[in-house]
């Protein structure tokens, strides 16, 4: 566990393993940003000349490591590139990236431009995001261990700190659950850990159980779980405060592991399906932010949970299901079930009357084909609010694009024998298709979004800035900053 704190004192005496320093890029070569103008006295003003001799030139996430010689208490120097004018993203990613080239360091020095609150927080942020590390599971001893100690240079409040360390466990909650195998998370396990995390937090729970379902009529969740020797779940989490003007729920698709279904998916295809459960794992990690930050906000949480397997018992392509809405869906594929257990959450949501409703969901490869591996896919009932949501999770520092659901598409999910398919026969468009199919179980009148984060909930390339390999905890700080929009009105 990595911990954070804020301190005033001049970077030249700071007793720690490594300095981190960041750098601004210009013309006249690396020069050194806000807050290390000490530093930069103590090599006698001469650290950018060393920098543009090992060409560094400060350019955004470049890295460069020197050792001090003795010149300031710290051994090394590490220097991160800032660009030319850096935001609190740029702040959080360099942060990342130089904490992550220290991994076996026990404690490092944050450098870098930390003059107000939401810089001091970003810095701080970065850094500990950066320092996550999943080795549940190694045993060899040969993964270096993270930073355990990291000091941000700032006169701010130690509140920056504060909110940094919450928002950071939260995202590395949903990390942990991404990255678990699914031997070790299966539906009613995660609602095992969702009942323990939310107990910690102050946060209620209600679990459904796949006994509960069936006598409910939550049909999506049964069929999709009917597979398995791992029956569905529906947890309810549910956060209130005494101040509180306004109402959100959030919706998760939790998928444990998805093979497809009797619609198998290819082989190559089937390693990362461990990770279709994360827009239930963001849910839960944002529920536990927003609870330990006490925003007066009300928030209500469901994580749909079900593992999608072939069997004798699973449903079949050309099977009928009764939605918890009342409405019948005629399943075409059995690999499209993640909208198969929105559709119940999202109904059952709406029956709580909430301002808003945010469906999170590893939902289609086609949201990946049209906006590629960093940037999640927002649709939404209401235009004003589907830019709502994209200023948001791009201020939070999570990429997101709006995205339209075209009426026409509509008539690709009629069905010959039930209210609605599951599937369009159209091969384009899938991420759109997806979003109008779930549209139509949300009631009329309340505001909802959705939205799909297939391939930035798992990142299947190298590590980059604060984001690690593997599960990412992406949109999770998105919906504590929506909590937080909300509960400022």
């Amino acid at each position: 566990m990595t911990t954070v704190r804020l301190n005033s004192a001049d970077p030249v005496s700071i007793d720690t393993d490594a300095l981190i320093v960041g750098f601004r890029s210009g013309p006249d070569g690396p020069r050194p940003a806000t807050g290390a103008d000490s530093l930069d006295s103590a090599f006698s003003g001469r650290l950018g000349d060393v920098l543009d001799a090992v060409s560094f030139t400060g350019k955004a996430g470049e890295l460069a490591k020197l050792p001090t010689f003795g010149a300031v208490a710290a051994p090394l120097l590490v220097a991160v590139g800032l660009g030319e004018s850096p935001d609190t993203e740029v702040l959080r990613r360099a942060a990342g990236t130089a904490v992550r080239s220290l991994a076996g360091t026990s404690r490092a020095a944050l450098v870098l431009p930390a003059d107000t609150p939401e810089e001091a927080e970003a810095v701080a942020l970065g850094g500990l995001l950066g320092a996550y590390d999943f080795s549940r599971y190694r045993t060899n001893g040969e993964q270096k261990p993270p930073v355990a100690e990291l000091t941000v240079v700032s006169g701010q409040s130690e509140e920056a700190a504060r909110r940094a360390d919450v928002l950071a466990d939260s995202v590395a909650l949903v990390r942990d659950l991404v990255n678990t195998p699914p031997s070790d998370l299966w539906p009613a396990k995660f609602a095992e850990i969702a009942e323990q995390e939310a107990d910690k937090a102050g946060v209620s729970v209600e679990v459904l159980d796949d006994q509960q379902l069936k006598e409910g009529g939550y049909g999506g969740l049964i069929g999709v779980g009917q597979g398995s020797v791992n029956g569905p779940r529906l947890v309810r989490l549910s956060y209130s405060h005494p101040d509180a003007t306004s109402t959100l729920a959030f919706v998760g698709k939790g998928i444990t592991f998805d093979s497809g279904g009797l619609s198998l998916k290819p082989a190559a295809s089937m390693d990362v399906m461990k990770s279709d459960m994360g827009g239930a794992g963001t849910v839960l990690g944002a529920l536990v932010g927003i609870a330990r930050l006490g925003l007066p906000v009300n928030v209500i949480g469901y994580l749909c949970l079900a593992e999608n397997l072939p069997s004798g018992t699973a449903q079949r392509p050309s099977d009928v299901l009764h939605s918890y809405s009342g409405k019948t869906v005629e399943v075409l594929n059995t690999d499209a079930e993640g909208r198969l257990v929105l559709m119940d959450g999202i109904t059952r949501a709406a029956e709580d009357e909430p301002d808003l409703i945010v469906d999170v969901a590893t939902l289609t490869g086609a949201q990946i084909v049209a906006l590629g591996w960093r940037t999640a896919a927002v649709m939404a009932n209401d235009d004003d609010v589907r830019e709502m949501v994209v200023e948001t999770a791009n201020a939070a520092g999570e990429g997101a694009w709006g995205m339209p659901l075209p009426e026409e598409l509509r008539k690709g999910l009629d069905s010959a024998v039930a209210d609605i398919a599951n599937v369009s026969p159209e091969r384009w468009g899938g991420m759109l298709t997806a979003g109008v199919f779930l549209k139509e179980f949300v009631p009329d009148g309340v505001r909802w979004a959705h939205i799909d984060m297939a391939g930035p909930a798992y990142n299947t390339g190298e590590a980059h800035g604060y984001t690690p390999k593997g599960g990412t905890g992406v949109i999770t700080r998105t919906l504590i900053a929506l909590a937080e929009r909300h509960a400022s009105r």
